[in-house]
């Protein structure tokens, strides 16, 4: 068996792995790291180590983690990283088995996602379109293109410039693992984005160029996501919406079951919200099984009352 080697040292060669071979984000290697410094402590408290550990030990570390009162989610997220970790020592030869195949992860149900009415959708368009100046004009693109194409946050504040073509009304996406999709935008998007481009000029950083649609003087060089929720805070406190409810998440939920409910494939909306898996799209089946209510209820014989 090899000689140990620290907890710190371990994990270390494990996120220079994984970045260098899986390409995750800064954020991922971020929450791994901070996952392993946790499992890591507790070993130490335990005077155990993770080359020579066994199954229970890590049992008993999950139970620990529930007796903190986290969220099955975050339990299960943390177990994930744990089993990586594990099949990297394995990989490594710094382990001969692996005990992260012994535990299992906390059984969880799956919330369903807030969603915003039409109505309460139309009002936060509107209060966007209704006011001027360049600021509001920003607000009102990002605030449609957000609905009209169903972006993760940080799609819809990192779009390159030249990733919207007007004309033929699409927005090229570049999503996670480097993914890349074409959405269509739509007129009310497509106008929005038009009147930003006339003003887009007075957000630019001095006098130089910026290769991206929304730019700041921030050192991203776009506008950062920070700055957009507080904007749509305000947006929803001005059209008479709780900003409680509203979040840009929020709105990309509203986008796939508004086209599910109004007869959209699945799809569809899978491809257009850049799901991987179709498996993913599926939390929105709700949306569906209503959608089915309502035809059997409007169109089958026996749905309906027999007048004598």
């Amino acid at each position: 068996m090899p000689r140990r080697q620290s907890a710190e040292n371990l994990i270390e060669r494990f996120l220079e792995m994984i970045s260098a071979e899986q390409g995750v984000s800064p954020r991922t290697l971020d929450a791994y790291g901070r996952d392993l410094e946790v499992f890591a402590l507790f070993l130490k408290q335990k005077k155990d180590d993770a080359t020579v550990c066994e199954g229970g030990r890590l049992r008993a570390f999950v139970a620990e983690l529930g007796s903190r009162g986290l969220a099955p989610a975050t339990i299960s997220r943390k177990i994930s990283t744990l089993r990586q970790f594990f099949k990297f020592l394995v990989l490594e030869g710094l382990r001969e088995d692996d005990p992260s195949l012994l535990i299992d992860a906390p059984r969880q149900g799956r919330a369903l996602p807030r969603v915003l009415s039409d109505s309460e959708v139309d009002a936060l368009l509107l209060q966007a379109r209704d006011n001027k100046g360049p600021e509001c004009v920003r607000t009102s693109a990002l605030v449609e293109l957000l609905y009209a194409c169903g972006l993760r946050v940080s799609e819809l504040v990192g779009l390159p410039l030249t990733s919207v073509d007007l004309d033929a009304e699409l927005v090229l996406v570049v999503g996670k693992g480097g993914r890349q999709r074409y959405v269509p935008i739509g007129e009310s998007a497509t106008s929005a984005v038009k009147a930003y481009l006339r003003e887009r000029d007075a957000f630019l950083p001095g006098d130089q160029g910026s290769p991206w649609l929304f730019p700041s003087r921030g050192r991203s060089g776009h506008l950062s996501r920070q700055r957009f929720a507080q904007i749509l805070d305000d947006l929803a406190i001005g059209a008479g919406v709780d900003p409680r409810r509203v979040s840009p998440h929020v709105l990309r939920h509203a986008f796939a079951s508004h086209l599910l409910a109004n007869g959209a494939d699945l799809r569809a909306v899978q491809q257009m919200l850049g799901h991987a898996d179709i498996s993913t799209t599926q939390i929105y089946t709700h949306v569906l099984e209503e959608r089915l209510k309502r035809t059997v209820t409007a169109y089958h014989p026996l749905a309906k009352e027999t007048v004598a």
